[in-house]
């Protein structure tokens, strides 16, 4: 009942446009008050509540770097020069089924949808503008490509976060992961080829658009370095953060040196965002900064605050009894369960060892289990609102929430491994 209470006042809010940050702190009321009822005491619920959002600090602490590589890589003039290099070559007809294969290439080689998302996906976003192409279906295919090699990659954390709960080696899941992603993936592209094709306006890119960057920075090699370090750092295997820290050092120094930018003007920018001084160049450029990613924080601290209550109070015990005794295929069971822990974790790492935890029993091959899960949680987290796997990549890219039912690949990927016949090897 608590479960339902929680996800009834999360569809009323969405639905009466109210922020997504009230219905999860009214979701921590429910479950504390359930949890108390169970017999723990005020102060231990508390003590879980801030343990959960203790571990998830790693996650708050991305955040800081997301918000100051977004703005550095608008004041070194990163985004202005990979948008003038690329202007040439982009045309309207196919641009959404570009955007999804260069997410999707770089996700795969860095290993981060939110570093991907941050880079790639705000220069791709920047672009959609210029030649006016539908932001929502923009950024349905920057969270597709992002999530692809968020799933796959060697080099991802979630990919890490599923072999480890399964007991299974990474790079032995990557060929399983791969081949029931080719169906879902050619067909992802071919939709938004098509929908590139519907949507087109006839608007190349604007010429103009590069001309008006000439104007606020120097276009050259140099303003590209912070992207080639960010790319080369990650297929050297360095964290995320440090990649990510070492690229705004970078993009800091280019921005004082090579694009006179003051640091009394720099410094604020990397906290409250980059502002442009021309209302023209502004449309296409403000934005990022850490304030950016202060809403996303408040999601995630709140809901990092119910794992503790849902392993204390055994919320979910029940209903895994329930499962191991359901006559329906496994497949349906995983992916229902997928979505029901979505709903309620709001994150896609809780998510996942949620999931783990209620199906570890419908499947005793531990590879066949870690490729139900990357097929599942791990792509179904970012299609729920109010999950912070969706949400913070398109809060960052600047495209609306709606995006989500744009996203192809996230829908079709669990939909064919849901339906399609099971294989020995699978």
């Amino acid at each position: 009942m608590a479960i339902l209470a929680f996800i009834a006042v999360l569809l009323i809010s969405i639905s009466l446009g109210i922020s997504i940050i009230w219905p999860l702190i009214a979701g921590y009321a429910i479950f504390f008050i359930h949890a108390y009822m169970h017999g723990l005491s005020a102060k231990r619920i508390l003590r879980i509540s801030l343990e959960g959002i203790y571990g998830a600090r790693n996650i708050l602490l991305a955040f800081v770097l997301i918000g100051m590589l977004t703005a550095s890589w608008r004041l070194a003039g990163t985004i202005p020069a990979v948008i003038t290099y690329a202007m040439p070559i982009i045309q309207p007809e196919w641009f959404l089924g570009a955007v999804f294969i260069v997410n999707s290439l770089i996700s795969f080689l860095t290993g981060t949808s939110f570093g991907s998302a941050a880079t790639v996906g705000v220069i791709c976003m920047t672009i959609s503008d210029a030649i006016g192409m539908d932001p929502m279906l923009t950024g349905g295919a920057i969270l597709s490509g992002v999530f692809f090699g968020d799933r796959c990659s060697p080099v991802s954390t979630s990919a890490m976060l599923v072999a480890d709960l399964t007991k299974t080696d990474v790079n032995s899941n990557i060929p399983g992961m791969v081949r029931t992603s080719i169906i879902p993936f050619i067909l992802s592209f071919a939709a938004y080829c098509v929908m590139s094709f519907m949507s087109c306006t006839g608007k190349a890119a604007d010429t103009e658009l590069a001309a008006l960057f000439l104007e606020s920075f120097r276009i050259g090699f140099i303003p590209l370095l912070p992207a080639l370090i960010m790319l080369v750092l990650s297929l050297l295997r360095f964290s995320t953060r440090r990649t990510m820290a070492v690229s705004i050092l970078s993009a800091v120094i280019i921005a004082i040196l090579y694009e006179n930018v003051s640091p009394a003007r720099l410094l604020p920018m990397l906290i409250t965002g980059y502002e442009a001084d021309s209302a023209q160049l502004g449309a296409m450029l403000n934005g990022g900064g850490i304030i950016s990613m202060v809403n996303v924080a408040i999601i995630v601290a709140i809901s990092s605050s119910y794992s503790g209550i849902f392993h204390e109070t055994g919320m979910l015990d029940g209903m895994k009894r329930k499962l191991c005794r359901a006559m329906i295929p496994e497949r349906v069971i995983i992916t229902a369960v997928s979505t029901l822990t979505a709903l309620i974790s709001c994150n896609q790492t809780l998510a996942t060892m949620l999931t783990y935890q209620l199906c570890r029993d419908l499947e005793k091959d531990k590879r066949k289990m870690a490729i139900a899960l990357e097929n599942t949680v791990i792509v179904i987290a970012p299609l729920i609102p109010w999950s912070i796997a969706g949400s913070v990549p398109l809060s960052v890219v600047g495209a609306p929430m709606s995006s989500i039912a744009a996203a192809c690949y996230l829908y079709l990927l669990p939909f064919c491994w849901m339906l399609g016949r099971k294989k020995p090897e699978d």
